[in-house]
């Protein structure tokens, strides 16, 4: 085991959604929902963030997996939540404030907005899919939401 693993002051305890854009949310109700069997428990809508989504469960318990169902509100505006259709992958972290510290100090790069409360009511930041000069560790292209984790899910874990 490397020394930087026996120091992380956190655990990743899981998957703890995955979120998929597209142009209409309509036809991902299609297939999610009326196809696969989802079942819708929440909505979301943000100006700033450019999305309309469906917040759908999957599985049960404190180890059920949110799949949000997102299109964007103005499909010419920022973010893009329909460009990417895998748009992010989040994960369940027992301590969000102390993983945020210790991977900026290992150069990890977060997107702009800090930690913050997310659509399910988790507080939630964002790992930049890409490093930058002064962050150099990145997603490597991959947009994740480091998601802190309920007292349920860490009993769970």
């Amino acid at each position: 085991m490397s020394n930087v693993m026996q120091q992380r002051p956190f655990r990743i305890l899981g998957i703890q959604q995955v979120a998929i854009g597209g142009p209409s949310k309509a036809r991902l109700r299609t297939l999610w929902v009326d196809l696969f069997g989802l079942e819708v428990t929440g909505t979301f809508r943000s100006e700033r963030e450019n999305v309309d989504e469906d917040i759908c469960s999957l599985g049960a318990g404190p180890t059920c997996v949110e799949v949000d169902l997102m299109e964007p509100l103005d499909p010419a505006g920022k973010p893009a939540v329909h460009t990417t259709p895998l748009n992010h992958i989040g994960l369940w972290v027992d301590d969000l404030p102390t993983a945020v510290e210790w991977l900026t100090a290992q150069g990890l790069r977060f997107a702009p907005g800090g930690i913050r409360r997310g659509a399910a009511g988790h507080d939630i930041c964002f790992v930049h899919p890409k490093g930058n000069d002064q962050f150099p560790i990145g997603g490597e292209g991959v947009l994740i939401e480091l998601v802190q984790a309920p007292p349920e899910v860490i009993a769970a874990s």
